[in-house]
């Protein structure tokens, strides 16, 4: 069986290479699939938290399409449709005074449409920037229910800006986070989140000096991307539930570290040489992301930072039901520079946000809350 599923790897790396994702899949659900099976039929799963709304199918297969959907290789059934769709949008609620706008950006690699929250308070002052980026499956609209930082936004004045990731791209919406044109400066979809980023920017009055980038999973690892790829551009980054910049070069090596089987290369991780503010958060009991990916994030910034860190803390606390252990790590200033949050009990979903979107377990300590207030309140305490 290792023989048929090794073989089966390489020929769905060579066929994604081509383009040809509907054909990969095929490959791997043949070699994945015990003899004489047909393929299972999801059946659609009602809500349970801390995992998402999601289609279920018998084991094995069920922990393999999992991996697919993160890899951009959904699953099919007989007819060749994927057997995964994308999630519906949920309501947004928009305050009085305040705007949830709907822009698309064009750049040499492309177009993404993206969504823009601006509170009621935003006035004619220079404002801070959270670029968020989704995981897979998800769009803007249930990534900003699931995180509720728009509600964070109006709390503090900060601007939030949503890029979507486009299906003729990724059919399962995910970043390309493994595929090396997609891991470089001015390439790929770094250089559309930083157009993006650049094009809220230009609209509105944000403080140069206080941008940010966050993201799920897929979008966690994207973010670590717009972190190493463009340090100019952002002051501080968080990755929830996500991989580390370079952790993977096509799809056989994104199953493998997403296992946690393997860490980043030597050399992508050489490009991640500036040192960013970083604010890790990873569950404990993630099945989908290994939380050694975490560990692998906190070693590569303590490396990006090399001799300027100076103390190093840890506090075990408990907030929303689950408990948690805090790493902080902070310069000679006393400045936290890295925080690392790993959360008992906690699946593949963002720590303390909103269930009405996907992805989100209401328990836990608010990663949205802290992340503002590493990216926000901290960073204003250094000045």
């Amino acid at each position: 069986m290792k023989n048929i599923l090794t073989s089966a790897l390489n020929k769905a790396t060579q066929l994604t290479r081509e383009q040809n994702l509907a054909e990969a899949t095929r490959v791997l659900m043949r070699a994945l699939t015990p003899h004489g099976a047909g393929p299972a039929t999801p059946q659609p799963a009602a809500h349970a938290e801390p995992h998402p709304p999601t289609f279920r199918v018998r084991r094995p297969l069920g922990e393999t399409l999992e991996l697919l959907r993160h890899a951009g290789l959904p699953g099919l059934d007989q007819s060749g449709a994927p057997l995964i769709t994308l999630r519906k949008a949920p309501k947004i609620d928009v305050p009085p005074g305040a705007a949830y706008l709907a822009r698309s950006h064009v750049g040499p690699a492309g177009a993404r449409d993206y969504k823009v929250y601006a509170p009621s308070s935003l006035g004619n002052s220079e404002r801070p920037l959270i670029v968020m980026l989704h995981g897979c499956t998800q769009n803007p609209d249930d990534f900003a229910v699931g995180s509720r930082m728009n509600a964070l936004a109006e709390e503090h004045g900060f601007l939030v800006a949503y890029p979507a990731q486009s299906t003729k791209a990724n059919q399962m919406g995910c970043w390309n986070w493994f595929n090396p044109g997609d891991q470089t400066r001015e390439k790929g979809e770094p250089s559309l989140i930083a157009g993006v980023t650049r094009a809220v920017m230009a609209e509105w009055r944000v403080d140069e000096s206080r941008v940010y980038v966050a993201g799920l999973s897929a979008g966690g690892a994207m973010a670590a991307t717009m972190a190493a790829t463009y340090p100019e551009l952002y002051a501080a980054v968080g990755i929830h539930s996500g991989l580390a910049h370079g952790s993977a070069g096509d799809v056989a090596s994104a199953f493998a570290v997403m296992s946690g089987k393997v860490g980043p290369s030597a050399a992508r991780a050489s490009l991640s040489r500036d040192s960013m503010r970083t604010i890790i958060f990873h569950g404990a009991a993630d099945q989908k992301v290994h939380p050694i990916n975490a560990e692998n994030i906190v070693a590569m910034a303590r490396r990006s930072h090399a001799g300027a860190l100076s103390r190093e803390t840890r506090e075990i606390g408990s907030a929303g039901g689950r408990d948690y252990s805090r790493t902080i790590v902070t310069d000679a200033r006393g400045a936290p520079q890295l925080e690392y949050w790993a959360i008992e009990g906690l699946g593949h979903a963002w720590s303390g946000g909103d269930p009405e979107g996907s992805f989100a377990d209401r328990h836990g300590p608010d990663a949205s809350r802290e992340m503002v207030r590493f990216f926000l309140l901290d960073a204003a305490r250094e000045e």
